[in-house]
């Protein structure tokens, strides 16, 4: 959030790295929990069973979506620190040729030459590194990976989202459990979509029918599969 005067101007990129986790994570928890409860419940009629492959999918989807976000985001937090070791040796080795590809970049941007290599020399004083890491390799703090963060985002959220459609498997009635987690499921990832973009800016409506349509796309493969199943085996 930037502010001038009395004008604060909001920018919704500060978000990204929490909020692109949480989204997931919750979207996933619903979805897939969701998914695996209706073709178990189109197979089986027995409670406890549609209870046991909900539990099982919220702990696992939990714990790999954890597990999957820490590895992914490590490996880009990897790779910037790689990059950033070795812009720092270049700038050690030739840090002339490092301010004239500094003040190029600034000169792509619309500036003339003298006033590029201006604003590189400037800027290198004050932070040669942080410049190149911003201006040449398009990294900040906004930006920069936390694998951490990334994994206990997805964690949480994963496991609120699971923990709706483990509660309808719990409480709907056995006839209606695949019609009742389909409708409580969308509301919820329609929802989710709304509140997702709201926070990030963008249009609700696009978000909630894209989620929707494709959760009904999924939750009905799934159906599709276990009603199959419970047919080959009855």
């Amino acid at each position: 959030m930037a502010k001038t005067g009395n004008f604060v101007e909001k920018h919704y990129v500060t978000r990204m790295g929490w909020l692109r986790a949480s989204v997931l994570g919750a979207n996933d928890g619903i979805l897939s929990t969701t998914s695996i409860v209706i073709g178990v419940a189109a197979a089986s009629s027995e409670r406890h069973t549609i209870v046991l492959a909900a539990l099982a999918g919220l702990m696992a989807g939990a714990m790999s979506m954890a597990a999957g976000e820490y590895v992914s985001v490590s490996s880009q937090a990897d790779t910037e620190s790689a990059d950033l070791k070795r812009e720092a040796e270049e700038l050690r080795t030739m840090p002339d040729e490092e301010l004239q590809e500094l003040a190029q970049i600034y000169v792509g941007r619309g500036l003339d030459a003298e006033l590029a290599l201006q604003v590189a020399e400037q800027l290198t004083k004050h932070g040669a590194l942080q410049s190149h890491a911003k201006d040449e390799l398009g990294m900040s703090e906004i930006t920069t990976a936390k694998p951490l963060q990334a994994a206990f985002a997805s964690f949480g959220s994963f496991t609120i989202g699971a923990l709706l459609p483990f509660m309808v498997s719990i409480l709907a009635p056995l006839k209606y459990m695949v019609y009742q987690q389909y409708i409580f499921s969308i509301l919820f990832l329609m929802v989710l979509g709304a509140v997702a973009a709201r926070t990030g800016g963008s249009h609700i409506g696009t978000a909630m029918l894209r989620i929707g349509f494709w959760g009904t796309v999924a939750m009905g493969v799934t159906a599709l599969v276990g009603h199959l199943f419970g047919m080959s085996t009855g």
